[in-house]
């Protein structure tokens, strides 16, 4: 089983920064699609929590 570390705090799958979904799914956040820095992707997995 891997192990994928997450840090948003207000996503459904994270449980103590590790991401529980079954499967997760990154895009590309540029025009072109090619990047060369973590910050020009996004999770598309995210859900975001339910208020309690």
């Amino acid at each position: 089983m891997s192990h994928i570390r997450c840090n948003v705090e207000e996503c459904h799958y994270n449980n103590s920064e590790t991401c529980q979904a079954s499967t997760i799914q990154v895009r590309s956040r540029v025009a072109d699609h090619m990047t060369s820095i973590s910050d020009d992707t996004a999770c598309e997995t995210f859900i975001p929590k339910k208020a309690k």
